[in-house]
């Protein structure tokens, strides 16, 4: 899996029919676009991230890539009964919880669960795509 989206392989394709457009045009620009380079397309495209990942602060990207090498569960680092969100308030990662903020909070839970199950998403502070490695 390659770290371009769906839209970055859909703009390399469209670019790619312009030009062959303007060769077949009589122009004597560009290459044509042959079968193989379609087949090259479809597989960029079935290999590509989707467009819509996952989007959490940089502080979560950390907690998840810590609770994952540690083999630990979802409602761990969710913060569970056994291990309550202190834990996770301790890696500043769910920081600043109120009754009059709890849909803010639901949400980031669930969009740190996304990513969670995703094994890729992108870090608010910076743009970067973090994906994690499937177990060999």
């Amino acid at each position: 899996m390659s770290n371009e989206t769906k839209r970055d392989v859909f703009n390399g394709l469209v670019e790619e029919l312009a030009n062959a457009y303007i060769a077949l045009d009589g122009e004597g620009i560009g290459d044509d676009l042959t079968n193989e380079d379609k087949q090259d397309y479809l597989k960029d495209y079935d290999n590509a991230l989707p467009d819509d990942l996952p989007v959490i602060p940089k502080a979560q990207s950390d907690w998840i890539k810590q609770c994952k090498a540690n083999d630990d569960s979802l409602s761990f680092a969710l913060g569970d009964e056994t291990t309550p969100i202190e834990v996770a308030k301790t890696f500043r990662v769910w920081s600043g919880y109120t009754d009059k903020n709890k849909d803010k909070w639901l949400k980031l839970q669930n969009t740190f669960a996304s990513a969670w199950v995703l094994g890729v998403w992108r870090v608010e502070e910076t743009g970067e795509i973090v994906k994690l490695e499937a177990e060999k």
